[in-house]
């Protein structure tokens, strides 16, 4: 992407997704949406409710929700393709992350897996927020970057899937803090 606000790729990475949107409203209201796991499931285009839950290493949800660098993250169902419909065989899968970043004064939270060695496989995510003060635009930009073993299967069998979702998610985003 040119003009990007987001990281340099990680070099050893096999393949990478990402998706923009801009939209008409602050940055802070954006922010403010994006935090919000617990309201994923009035902006997701899914069929059944999905949990993005703040947790330990263990998976045990913490009683704040209010992300955190060193916390994690387990998200499930993750429908691929995102479908208002239930899910095919193998539609449904879940992700679980350690969140690396989180940076408030610059709109920037990034996350890893966790949970398995990365020469299996490693993710790294971002999702970064700027702002035009001329067009009162808030762009939203995000990229995850797929290395380790499994990355080659994931891009020969479920690449096109995980585009459709961050296309999803940056317009679902979009629609939902374009709202009064």
């Amino acid at each position: 992407m040119s003009n990007s606000h987001l990281p340099p790729l990680s070099s050893n990475g096999v393949f990478s997704v990402s998706a923009s949107s801009t939209i008409n409203a602050p940055p802070e209201k954006v922010w403010a949406i994006l935090l919000d796991f617990a309201l994923y499931n009035e902006w997701q285009a899914i069929h059944e409710p999905r949990d993005q839950v703040v947790t330990d290493s263990s998976k045990q949800r913490l009683q704040s929700q209010t992300p955190a660098e060193g916390q994690y993250l387990y998200i499930y169902p993750v429908h691929l393709p995102p479908t208002m419909e239930r899910p095919g065989l193998f539609g449904e899968s879940s992700a679980f992350v350690k969140i690396t970043t989180l940076d408030h004064e610059n709109f920037r939270v990034a996350w890893n897996t966790a949970g398995l060695p990365k020469f299996i496989l490693n993710t790294e995510r971002w999702q970064v927020l700027s702002y035009d003060s001329i067009t009162k635009q808030t762009t939203y930009e995000t990229i995850e970057v797929f290395g380790g073993l499994l990355a080659y299967f994931v891009n020969w069998f479920v690449r096109p899937k995980i585009v459709l979702g961050f296309q999803a998610m940056a317009e679902g985003l979009k629609r939902r803090a374009e709202q009064p």
